[in-house]
């Protein structure tokens, strides 16, 4: 079935090329290339540009939320192996520039030394001022242990003396009462301070450690066994060293599985209504030009993106690739012919053999006697190369595919 199509779009685009030549009224010779409508199987099928890309891959890691934890947004990679490079998991893959981090570990030693001299002199401050409280307690203590005796010495004196000796000792057991009050809030007061002293030195140490472990990160290893091949930024543009490693987005270069592999490309809005899941794909590569692949499409885009350096609007495909071969390898260029529908014993013409008027009415310029006339015609399903004619002429119609100024200004044959 393949060869008779391809036979007959050999004929078709033969007949194309060949001249033929019509007489004008006044005897100059005008070239005007023919073709002619032919019956048979036709593909309806879009033609994109995609790039291989394994369907599943394992991301080389940088310590992005260390990074972030130490403060550190952004950071240049020093060195990285070369794209290809097939490692072993634990190998070296890259280095990052630990500048940054080693100014941030310089400073946070430097507020751990200040943290650490805050919490010596704060517990010297609690056992000196505990130790002042306590023997003003004792003192305290002492004070209404003789106010006690004074009252019971003078039981014989004159009453008023006892009453005076009562109230001393009164007085005495209030200041005693109020000064063990005061010694369990200044007490309090002096746990808390230890606590946040305490507090800000365990945090301190905490952060110069995770700092301090950040650093060995910095050196990356392969998670897995793979073929290293660099990542890409959010303009698409490879990672490269020298380049910069954003905290959010750490990652370094993938280690992809080449047993499945899938097509990355992109449809135009035009076209994209016609792109549904299952879709028979037949895959091209410009690496190797005799090579042809099966796929099908497993994804279609949702929302469509805006195209570089174009108004156009595209929509993301990825189609995957049924067979493995050793010669697959990410980035490489593919073509892609998504197929749409195949249809049986149509009749169609070259594209560019369509001529339209206004909106709605399409035309060919057919053969007829010696000259040529414009014959409206019914348009049907359309692939890159040709179009589907449902109305208007037959097989085997001659056709212009040129628009001689002899019959510009002729009428449109319309369809009954």
């Amino acid at each position: 079935m393949k060869s008779k199509r391809n036979l007959i779009i050999v004929a078709v685009v033969l007949i194309a090329i060949i001249p033929t030549w019509l007489l004008t009224s006044s005897g100059e010779a005008e070239s005007v290339l023919i073709s002619e409508a032919v019956k048979g199987d036709l593909a309806i099928q879009v033609t994109t540009t995609g790039e291989l890309e394994a369907q599943k891959s394992v991301k080389i890691m940088g310590p992005g939320d260390g990074m972030q934890a130490a403060g550190i947004w952004d950071t240049r990679m020093d060195h990285i192996v070369e794209e290809g490079t097939v490692v072993k998991k634990g190998d070296y893959v890259a280095r990052l520039d630990g500048s940054s981090l080693e100014d941030k570990i310089k400073n946070s030693m430097d507020e751990l030394t200040r943290v650490e001299s805050e919490y010596t002199s704060t517990k010297l401050d609690t056992t000196l001022t505990m130790r002042e409280q306590r023997d003003k307690l004792l003192n305290m203590k002492f004070v209404v242990e003789e106010k006690k005796i004074k009252v019971e010495q003078s039981a014989f004196e004159p009453p008023a003396t006892i009453k005076q000796a009562k109230m001393e000792l009164e007085k005495a057991e209030r200041e005693l009462q109020q000064a063990t009050e005061n010694y369990k809030i200044k007490k309090a007061q002096m746990d808390a301070k230890m606590t946040v002293a305490a507090a800000n030195r365990e945090t301190i140490r905490r952060k110069v450690q995770m700092m301090n472990d950040l650093k060995s990160s910095f050196t990356i290893f392969a998670p897995e066994d793979g073929m290293v091949i660099y990542s890409k930024d959010w303009r698409g543009a490879k990672i490269k060293s020298g380049d910069q490693i954003m905290s959010y987005r750490p990652i370094v270069a993938t280690l992809p599985d080449l047993s499945k592999m899938i097509s990355r490309t992109y449809v135009n809005e035009v076209d994209i209504r016609n792109i549904k899941k299952g879709q028979s794909v037949k895959i091209g590569l410009d690496a190797f030009p005799d090579k042809e692949l099966n796929g099908e499409v497993i994804k279609v885009a949702n929302v469509g993106e805006q195209k570089p350096n174009s108004d156009s609007k595209v929509f993301e495909v990825s189609v995957l690739i049924h067979e493995y071969d050793s010669i697959l390898r990410p980035s490489m260029t593919t073509s892609n012919q998504i197929l749409i529908k195949s249809l049986e014993d149509c009749v169609y013409v070259p594209l560019e053999a369509i001529h339209s008027q206004g909106d709605s009415i399409n035309y060919l310029i057919v053969s007829e006697g010696f000259g040529y006339k414009k014959k409206e015609v019914n348009v049907g399903d359309t692939n890159d190369q040709f179009a589907v004619i449902t109305d208007g002429i037959k097989e085997g119609t001659k056709i212009a595919l040129n628009e001689s100024p002899k019959v510009a200004d002729q009428p449109i044959d319309l369809l009954q």
